[in-house]
C-alpha cells in the first residue's frame, strides 16, 4: 500500500489557522486564499489522513480529536521552521545551544549553564523527559538533562551520559523536629515529598510504611515551600537545596536509601562546550559520580 504524501507547509498553516479561528472562511481570508481553495485543500488532507479533521457547518469549523492532534503537530513543526535560519546562523558561528530539562531542575540547572557558558546563547526549554528526548533525536535540541534516561528506551540517535548521582534527604526547616526512633520514625507526621524520576509511587509507599502522611509536591520548589510554611520535614533530592538553605535549616539523612541519576541526553556527537562542562556541573549541583 502506497504511503500518503506528506502535508506541505501551506497545508499545516491552513490547519493551524482554521483551528485557531474556528472558520474556514476566516482562515482563508487571513491566508489570502479563496474559501473554495481552502475547503478543497482541507478535503484533500482529510482523504490523505483517512479521517475527518473538522466538523463544518454554517456556524464554523470545529476540530475533531484528529484535527486537534494535527494542529498541535503543525504548531510544533511550524515553530521550528520559523526559527530555522536564526538557528542555522547561530550554529555556524558556534554561539547557540538549545538545552531542555524538566520543571523542577530548571531553576537549578539553567543559572549554572548561564554562568559557566557566558559566551553562548542558551535557549532554555522546559518539558517532560520523553518530549525532550524526542527533540534531541529529531535534531531540534542539543541536550536534554533528565533523570529517567535509565528508565526508558532512547530513540535512535540519542545517547545518554551520566552527569552525576543524587540521593534523597530529609529537609528540616528551622525548628522542625527530627525523625523519631523505631520502625515508624515519621509516625503521624505530614511529609511533603518530591522526586524528579518515576519513583513517586514507590516513595509514597515507603513513607506510608514509616508511618508518615505523604503529601506530594508538584515540583521540588513547591515541596520545599510546603515544608517551610507548615514547619514540616520534606523528602527531596539533595541537589534541590544544595545552595538555598535558610538560617537554621538542615539536611538530614533520609530514613531509607534512594538514588537518582541525572543524565545529559544528546546526539551521538555531543556539543563540546557541554561535555567539557559536565564535571563542573556535577559539582555545582552537589552530585556524586
Amino acid at each position: 500500500m502506497a504511503s500518503s504524501p506528506s502535508p506541505s507547509v501551506d497545508d499545516l498553516r491552513l490547519v493551524l489557522t482554521v483551528h485557531r479561528t474556528g472558520s474556514v472562511g476566516s482562515a482563508a481570508r487571513e491566508l489570502r486564499i479563496s474559501q473554495p481553495s481552502a475547503s478543497q485543500r482541507l478535503a484533500r488532507l482529510e482523504r490523505a489522513c483517512g479521517v475527518k479533521l473538522f466538523d463544518r457547518d454554517t456556524r464554523g469549523a470545529r476540530p475533531t480529536s484528529a484535527g486537534h492532534e494535527l494542529a498541535r503537530r503543525a504548531e510544533h513543526i511550524l515553530g521550528h521552521l520559523e526559527d530555522v535560519y536564526d538557528a542555522t546562523r547561530a550554529a555556524a558561528a558556534g554561539s547557540r545551544l538549545v538545552v531542555g530539562t524538566f520543571a523542577s531542575l530548571a531553576p537549578i540547572l539553567f543559572p549554572v549553564l548561564d554562568a559557566e557558558l557566558p559566551d553562548l546563547e542558551i535557549e532554555q526549554q522546559v518539558d517532560h523527559g520523553h518530549s525532550l528526548v524526542d527533540k534531541v533525536a529529531e535534531g531540534t535540541m542539543d541536550a536534554a538533562f533528565i533523570a529517567i534516561a535509565d528508565q526508558m528506551v532512547l530513540p535512535r540517535g540519542a545517547v545518554a551520559r551520566t552527569v552525576g548521582r543524587d540521593e534523597l534527604v530529609l529537609f528540616a526547616p528551622a525548628g522542625a523536629a527530627p525523625p523519631s526512633r523505631g520502625r515508624q520514625p515519621l509516625k503521624d507526621r505530614p511529609i511533603p515529598f518530591s522526586t524528579y524520576d518515576r519513583g513517586a509511587d514507590d516513595l509514597r509507599a515507603r513513607l506510608l510504611t514509616l508511618g508518615a502522611t505523604p503529601r506530594r509536591g508538584v515540583t521540588l520548589a513547591t515541596t520545599i515551600a510546603m515544608a517551610r510554611r507548615r514547619n514540616h520535614l520534606a523528602l527531596v533530592p539533595r541537589s534541590a537545596l544544595a545552595h538555598e538553605l535558610h538560617p537554621g535549616e538542615r539536611l538530614l539523612p533520609a530514613p531509607f536509601r534512594y538514588r537518582l541519576t541525572l543524565s545529559a541526553v544528546t546526539r551521538s556527537t555531543p556539543p563540546t562546550p557541554l561535555t567539557a562542562l559536565l564535571p563542573r556541573l556535577r559539582s555545582a549541583l552537589n552530585l556524586t559520580r
